[in-house]
């Protein structure tokens, strides 16, 4: 199943910005950038970004968050505006795709998908939901931390190198979500 979606936002940052207390502010993230393309690398990560090859997050390397969970953020909350996604702290921001359901859950393992924004498919393994924090409710809007429940994103491993961009892509569910063994 091949689905048109769009690439509209990447983050790649050296440095966790979301430490510490949330009354305290985040972090500053001055080499933080937000580029037009992003290289993958399998099992590792995207290339300069703080997760990038860290055992611990093998399986969390890259997120993924929908961008209709910021319109739907932003309409619950009557927000003037729909936040920037990128402050969510989320790898790729894709539009077209409930990204959430490639998670896995208690009793399913998650799905695997590629993603192609014209370089060739990257193909990605979803592992566990992205949950919000706390720290959603500063750096977003007020209540936005219950209101991100469940849409939240996704963490996922990359099973391919490649290069994702801005842009028009193509997502295609590979293996869906399926019972877990």
């Amino acid at each position: 199943m091949e689905i048109p979606v769009e690439i509209v936002g990447l983050l790649v940052s050296p440095v966790h910005a979301y430490e510490g207390r949330p009354d305290d502010g985040p972090r500053p993230d001055p080499d933080g950038r937000r580029p037009d393309s992003v290289e993958v690398r399998a099992g590792l990560g995207l290339v300069g970004d703080r997760y990038f090859g860290r055992p611990a997050h093998r399986h969390a390397a890259v997120t993924l968050i929908a961008a209709e969970s910021l319109d739907t953020l932003a309409h619950q909350l009557a927000l003037p505006a729909v936040p920037d996604p990128r402050l969510t702290r989320r790898n790729v921001v894709l539009r077209g795709y409930p990204v959430d359901r490639l998670a896995a859950g208690r009793d399913h393992a998650g799905a695997v998908f590629g993603l192609d924004s014209g370089d060739g498919p990257v193909r990605f393994r979803a592992h566990r939901p992205a949950n919000p924090c706390r720290w959603m409710d500063v750096v977003l809007a007020p209540g936005a931390f219950r209101a991100l429940r469940g849409r939240g994103g996704v963490r996922c491993e990359p099973l391919d190198d490649g290069i994702l961009r801005l842009g028009p892509a193509r997502l295609t569910v590979l293996e869906p979500a399926r019972a877990a063994a």
